[in-house]
């Protein structure tokens, strides 16, 4: 497909995906184009298609960004918390320990899926690792 610029903009004649409406289909664990099929097949597994309408997901590239962005989000919501009731309160060290341990563990946990999702989604939307049809390039020369 040839490639045109517009403006410092690359077009290749696709049809645009709705961003958003892609990254949240992800995040609700469903198929980012069809909004319906599941999206993973276990815990953090992404399921190979969508079992509706059969777009492939085998070669999504989430990588480790899911787990770092939970760790931001997550990260900001409970030191805000912490920081909050240890202004307001005089709770001891081990009972501060007792609710943001737990509450850190629970939020991740809860997160990383969604998040995945959201991550595979917006790959699909900007027809990024293979969702355009063509293969990833791969670097036959890594620097040391």
């Amino acid at each position: 497909m040839e490639t045109q610029v517009f403006g410092g903009e690359h077009h290749t004649g696709r049809i645009a995906r709705p961003l958003w409406n892609a990254m949240w289909n992800g995040f609700r664990c469903r198929c980012p184009k069809c909004g319906e099929g599941k999206l993973f097949s276990a815990f953090l597994k992404i399921a190979p298609a969508c079992d509706r309408c059969g777009e492939e997901f085998h070669h999504h590239r989430a990588d480790d960004l899911p787990a770092y962005l939970v760790v931001v989000i997550v990260g900001h919501v409970i030191i805000g918390a912490f920081m909050g009731v240890e202004a307001n309160s005089s709770l001891s060290t081990w009972q501060h320990l007792a609710i943001w341990a737990p509450l850190t563990v629970i939020m991740s946990l809860a997160l990383l899926r969604p998040v995945k999702g959201a991550v595979v989604g917006l790959q699909w939307a900007l027809y990024m690792h293979g969702f355009g049809g063509e293969t990833d390039a791969i670097d036959t020369h890594p620097e040391a």
